[in-house]
């Protein structure tokens, strides 16, 4: 090998080197960009892509017109609309990182185009295709086009009754992962797994985020469009991953047991503090919330879970990212299970074929036995009511979150249900039509070493114990339903007729912390008057413009973003409302500030009775909105981790709890928007902590 080679061969493994991870990323005064910066096109590629989409643009603002376009197919635009993002994101922003993907973009381009005519003759020839197909649909959080792949089993027929099983797979981290090079994958590579008969659903999961956050959220809203098109049979779906895909398989195992027939994660992370410190040799130090915000998603905290959820993990022998599933097989020790672990003999970061042969045949197994839709155990844990179903048992309150609740649950033939519960002041068992048995009438009936309070009950009528404490629920309907709304107000529990009593506190989906308010539809209200000084403004300012271009960065949407005096009731009863500014500068959050928990006027940022000079402080927070409480409302603040968290994924959890103050006379850095003074959670009715 010649001195040149040598030299270009070391200069290569060196740039690979400076860009994985590792303890160069550990410097938060150095951070890379992600995504990285790309390359400069040669003028004539450049011009000739910029041609080819402004043409299937207008194709695409015309279709709608057309005689033929009937309005059953406006729901297939973004099949279309996919190619047209793809190759507009990498224009636009500097996204072709190598020359190889200008023929690419010439490619979807085309492929925009034939889709686009076709469906402008009413016709969908994609939608009933096998082999690999990718679609799109559209995001309720930003209205922004997503793509995902599929892999289509030849044996698919559209009018046939046959429903089929489906695997999930999560991709692993790329940092040039942008539509483009997803889309190209996606039609040319089936992936890791194709089981027979059985579709394979990989979802782009917004970029590179671990399936986190509205990445989380895009696999429920491209499995659910999924659903919408194919056959697909909801006792037989299987989760799997790889790498960082695998740190995504433990996430939806653990926080979705319900969902799945089985999982299997194949290396990856299943929580912070360890994996940073052995795979990334980060001294991690974490502030008090930081830590607490580590149980929205440390699956080893949901362990239990997998009581209801079958699992077959896999880690290479010498790979570092066995770690996860060593720290998953400690947790379910400690829960009384064990993990089953397949290792690939002296393996690194890749699956061993032999180890693949025997995933697959207990998969496949699984796949067979289907789901077990309604259990008659359920062993439940959560900290927090982002995450708080499980088949037939819902968790409607916590009694403090961010501790650990637990839930099990027993039906016991033929007429009882047991219950024990930890931390949990709320629960609701449900059962849809023909999910639940008619009790069987004995004229005897008692629970054994519990004697009875009350008389046994009629045909149809349900004994609960919850606690240790005898209740009598509402009857089985005659459609083979059945419903009960249990609460706890002191120590004792209570049948209710509904759980949600109109009063404030935190529910799912309105529980926090800050960054809860971007899983759902959201818009950023830009202020319009004048400021309370000129610091506050222009960090607001800046804060706002660095929400919106990371969101775009890290989540590949275009936030939705409104002047303060253009929002609309619609607005407010669609949106959680992201208010920059303050309330002399922004006429929404002037409308709310008095009904706010912080109170912020020329005088003071005041927290309970602790004030902080308005001058250099600024309060970030989230609440429900008081114009809808329905909804959130977020003061001054995107989602909460910054830059130098995009560099491992492991980092990508909240930096901020429900509420902080900020000191802007510290700029913001790549960890966070300046000086954090006092940051905590509101209470459980949001009230401010004593």
């Amino acid at each position: 090998m010649d001195a040149h080679r040598i030299c270009v061969l070391m200069w290569f493994a060196t740039v690979l080197a400076a860009r994985a991870d590792g303890p160069s990323d550990n410097v938060a005064e150095k951070v890379r960009p992600i995504p990285p910066a790309g390359i400069a096109l040669p003028e004539p590629d450049l011009a000739r892509l910029k041609a080819g989409l402004e043409i299937l643009q207008r194709e695409i603002a015309d279709l709608p017109a057309q005689v033929n376009f009937k309005p059953a197919l406006l729901e297939l635009l973004p099949d279309v609309q996919i190619y047209e993002k793809a190759v507009r994101y990498a224009l636009d922003y500097n996204e072709f990182f190598n020359v190889r993907e200008i023929p690419v973009a010439t490619e979807l381009l085309k492929q925009g185009m034939e889709r686009a005519l076709t469906l402008r003759n009413g016709k969908t020839p994609w939608t009933t295709a096998t082999g690999l197909v990718v679609r799109g649909y559209v995001s309720k959080i930003d209205g922004s086009v997503q793509p995902y792949g599929l892999v289509v089993p030849e044996s698919y027929q559209a009018k046939s009754p046959y429903r089929h099983r489906l695997d999930l797979w999560w991709h692993g981290r790329g940092e040039t992962l942008s539509e483009l090079n997803f889309i190209d994958q996606r039609q040319k590579s089936p992936g890791e797994f194709t089981p027979s008969h059985a579709f394979v659903l990989h979802p782009y999961g917004r970029y590179c985020n671990a399936n986190k956050f509205a990445g989380e959220i895009d696999t429920l809203e491209a499995l659910e469009h999924v659903k919408r098109h194919y056959p697909i049979d909801d006792d037989r779906i299987v989760a799997r991953g790889f790498s960082m895909g695998g740190a995504a398989c433990w996430h939806f195992a653990v926080h979705y047991p319900g969902m799945w027939c089985a999982a299997a994660p194949g290396a990856g992370f299943a929580e912070t503090a360890d994996f940073l410190h052995v795979f990334q040799k980060e001294n991690v130090q974490p502030t008090w919330y930081e830590q607490k915000l580590w149980h929205l998603y440390d699956c080893t905290d949901y362990a239990l879970n997998l009581y209801n959820c079958p699992t077959v993990a896999y880690s290479g022998e010498i790979d570092p990212q066995k770690q996860a599933a060593d720290m998953m097989a400690k947790a379910l020790e400690k829960e009384g299970i064990r993990l089953v672990h397949i290792i690939g003999p002296k393996t690194p970061h890749r699956y061993h074929p032999a180890a693949k042969e025997e995933i697959n045949r207990r998969i496949d197994a699984l796949a067979e036995r289907g789901r077990e839709r309604s259990p008659t155990s359920i062993h439940f844990s959560t900290w927090t009511l982002r995450y708080s179903r499980m088949a037939w048992l819902r968790v409607d309150g916590l009694r403090r979150h961010w501790d650990k609740a637990s839930v099990m649950a027993d039906l016991l033939e033929p007429r009882e249900a047991t219950i024990f519960t930890q931390n949990i002041d709320a629960l609701t068992l449900t059962f849809g039509p023909g999910k639940f048995s008619l009790p069987r009438p004995t004229p005897e009936f008692a629970h054994p070493g519990v004697p009875r309070t009350i008389p046994s009950p009629p045909v149809g009528m349900i004994f609960i114990t919850i606690d240790e404490q005898q209740l009598q629920g509402p009857p089985a309907k005659s459609d083979r339903s059945w419903e009960v709304h249990l609460r706890k107000e002191g120590d004792k529990w209570k049948v209710v007729d509904k759980v949600d009593d109109g009063s404030l506190r935190k529910r799912h989906g309105l529980q926090g912390p800050i960054d809860d308010a971007f899983m759902d539809s959201f818009l950023f209200v830009r202020p319009t008057g004048t400021p309370m000084n000129d610091k506050v403004g222009t960090w607001a300012k800046a804060e706002m413009t660095h929400a919106v271009e990371h969101w775009r960065k890290q989540f590949r949407g275009d936030a939705r973003v409104k002047n303060d005096n253009e929002v609309s009731l619609d607005d407010i009863a669609k949106h959680n409302l992201i208010l920059w500014g303050d309330p002399s500068s922004n006429q929404v959050l002037a409308k709310i500030a008095a009904k706010l928990p912080i109170s912020w006027d020329a005088k003071g940022v005041w927290v309970g009775e602790k004030s902080y000079d308005p001058g250099h402080h600024v309060p970030v927070l989230i609440y429900p909105n008081p114009l809808n409480p329905h909804k959130y409302v977020v003061i001054n603040s995107g989602f909460t981790y910054r830059e130098y968290d995009y560099l491992n994924n492991a980092r990508q959890v909240p930096k901020l709890p429900d509420f902080a103050i900020v000191d802007i006379d510290t700029p913001p850095s790549s960890r966070g928007p300046g000086k954090v003074v006092t940051a905590g959670f509101f209470g459980e009715q949001w009230e401010l902590p004593k």
